[in-house]
């Protein structure tokens, strides 16, 4: 079977590719209320692409936020059910002039597509549907039944996703989701990621005098919140990246002795990781953990910016009368987003310095998670991915955040398979977004492949 599903995708490979640029045409930023209008015709394409693939009662799912996408095909009896998801919103694309090509006029250049949205996660996306489409069209139906379910607001919390989820919906009843946002280890080589990092985001706002004052007439008596926010702030982290927070770490389930022996097999160059990924003059963290154990199995906290006061040309000898910053905390298993926060609000109110009054504020919240290897979803993954890329399948953990997976757990009791595609230097969230060619193409494959080993 899946060998004419395969011979159709690489068929039509060009004009998959062709439908990807159209689909990243499409400005979708989530989180800039100009671009609302773009992010719900976003969602309107990919309805009626999975109408036009063969899918069922495929429609737009309100939400207070920017519409869900959902389709099924539920013909296969006895067959398990897989729960595609997915996120059809992007990030913004400041700073533009960074670009070497505009964001959305999708750029083929050394094997790569650049475009906002590439890899993260219209890319992906695409090639889950494309996948659809080569086995529907080859085999005149899906080897297992399908639901698909995607999002326009993961990169700004996915709280109407959520909601959604947490209700519970017999639209939602699945045996696995698939979960097409994650990457590979290295290039060439397959992988599924097992454990994500939660996060918490915050912000935190300073407030002293009633207006903005003159700092001649009362600099030295008068608080300023900016001074007071970057004590705060300070007191958040020591020299070590140490997070300061008392009981923070309390929870930490560590990663067994036989997970840390599996990363020290990787194929990690830390010299390269620190000069070409990151881009530093040197690495900075937790002492006697190594990069991998401090981005995938410890907490990390991070400032993301610090807006307010005067930034314009010249000088304005003012004192802010409040002063506000976002801040971040990323979780490990064993730590749940509530806790984390209510610990660090405390923290903050007992640091605040004397003359300011303190807002600490959740913006929103995901929780971490594990995935157990031996289920025979994850061991259909590993097969499929075998016969596609020739090498054996690397387990690892992701640093970032992808909040629905836990929610599928908490709330479906659905195990997810993390199969992404992309790449460490494909610069989500960055200018100059890429997407390997090479590997929409074999992803396609290994959703192929994958779906027909979960139905046996």
């Amino acid at each position: 079977m899946s060998s004419s599903a395969v011979a159709y995708a690489k068929k039509n490979h060009s004009r998959f590719l062709d439908e990807l640029k159209a689909l990243l045409r499409i400005p979708s930023i989530s989180t800039l209320p100009e671009n609302k209008d773009d992010c719900r015709h976003a969602a309107e394409v990919l309805v009626a692409e999975l109408k036009r693939i063969g899918m069922e009662n495929a429609r737009l799912i309100e939400t207070e936020g920017h519409p869900l996408v959902y389709a099924d095909w539920l013909k296969a009896a006895g067959k398990p059910t897989a729960l595609i998801y997915g996120h059809y919103d992007v990030q913004p694309t400041d700073p533009i002039e960074e670009w070497l090509s505009p964001p959305f006029e999708p750029t083929e250049r050394d094997g790569n597509l650049y475009a906002r949205g590439s890899a993260d996660d219209k890319g992906q996306v695409w090639a889950q549907i494309k996948a659809l489409e080569s086995l529907m069209a080859a085999n005149g139906a899906l080897p297992l039944n399908v639901r698909v379910l995607l999002e326009g607001e993961e990169e700004v919390g996915g709280e109407g996703i959520a909601s959604f989820v947490a209700s519970k919906p017999p639209e939602l009843k699945a045996d696995f989701a698939l979960v097409s946002d994650t990457e590979l280890f290295a290039p060439g080589l397959p992988t599924l990621c097992v454990g994500l990092r939660g996060m918490i985001y915050t912000e935190l706002e300073v407030r002293g005098a009633k207006t903005d004052l003159h700092s001649g007439m009362y600099g030295g008596a008068a608080p300023n919140p900016f001074v007071s926010l970057a004590q705060m702030i300070a007191k958040l982290k020591d020299e070590n990246g140490h997070i300061l927070i008392p009981g923070f770490y309390d929870d930490i389930i560590p990663p067994s002795s036989e997970e840390l022996a599996a990363w020290e097999s990787l194929p990690f160059d830390e010299e390269h990781y620190r000069k070409t990924e990151v881009g530093s003059r040197e690495l900075v963290g937790e002492a006697g953990y190594s990069v991998m154990e401090r981005t995938w199995a410890r907490p990390s906290l991070d400032v993301h910016g610090i807006p307010g006061g005067f930034i314009g040309a010249g000088a304005k000898t003012v004192i802010p009368a409040k002063a506000l910053a976002k801040i971040s905390m990323r979780l490990v298993p064993g730590m749940t987003p509530a806790k984390a926060f209510a610990l660090y609000k405390a923290y903050m109110e007992k640091v605040a310095p004397a003359g300011v009054d303190i807002d600490v504020r959740l913006i929103h919240a995901g929780d971490p998670c594990l995935i157990p290897v031996n289920n025979r979803f994850v061991q259909a993954a590993t097969k499929a991915l075998h016969e596609v890329w020739g090498k054996d399948t690397v387990f690892i953990r992701s640093g970032g955040s992808i909040p629905i997976v836990g929610d599928f757990d908490r709330h479906l009791g659905v195990p997810s398979v993390m199969m992404g595609f992309g790449l460490p230097d494909d610069n989500i969230h960055a200018p100059n977004e890429k997407f390997h060619l090479k590997n929409f193409e074999l992803g396609i494959e290994s959703i192929v492949r994958f779906l027909e080993e979960s139905a046996n």
